[in-house]
């Protein structure tokens, strides 16, 4: 009896072994840090969310304007669908925002301060200097290729 639980014992844990190194292939590749648009234009930095909702997920901030927009570094949200938010700054504000991981990207949403629309989005690690960032309405995408930020 002990030569069968020290076997199926051996058997579990090289089970659990496989798993675990499998796992990091079906899992998205994480994507904090800081990125410049597909633009040029700006540097976004990406991190966890914050606060009691954002547990988890991951948001991407204007970080630094690249090509000075019309307004400066005080330009305003002024496109915004929601007419409370043309007031507030486009630096600090999350372009991306839950981010979630699912299989092999993360999930969640893209604001665009250019039309003042929101689309869902998935965001691709490529390799270790270039995400893909994948805006969607419906059944039509726009993708951009952002780059790490030195």
């Amino acid at each position: 009896m002990t030569t069968t639980m020290t076997l199926a014992t051996r058997l579990l844990a090289l089970a659990l072994g496989t798993a675990a190194l499998a796992a990091p292939a079906w899992a998205a590749e994480p994507i904090t840090g800081r990125w410049v648009t597909g633009e040029k234009d700006a540097v976004v930095a990406i991190a966890n969310c914050g606060g009691a909702g954002g547990k988890g997920a991951l948001c991407g901030r204007f970080e630094k304007f690249l090509i000075l927009p019309a307004g400066g570094n005080d330009q305003r949200d002024v496109n915004n669908a929601d007419a409370a938010k043309r007031t507030r700054k486009l630096l600090g504000t999350a372009i991306l925002s839950g981010l979630t991981a699912d299989g092999g990207v993360w999930r969640g949403s893209v604001y665009d301060p250019k039309t003042g629309r929101t689309y869902t989005s998935e965001v691709r690690r490529k390799d270790g200097a270039t995400l893909e960032v994948k805006g969607c309405f419906g059944p039509i995408c726009q993708t951009q290729v952002w780059k790490k930020a030195s």
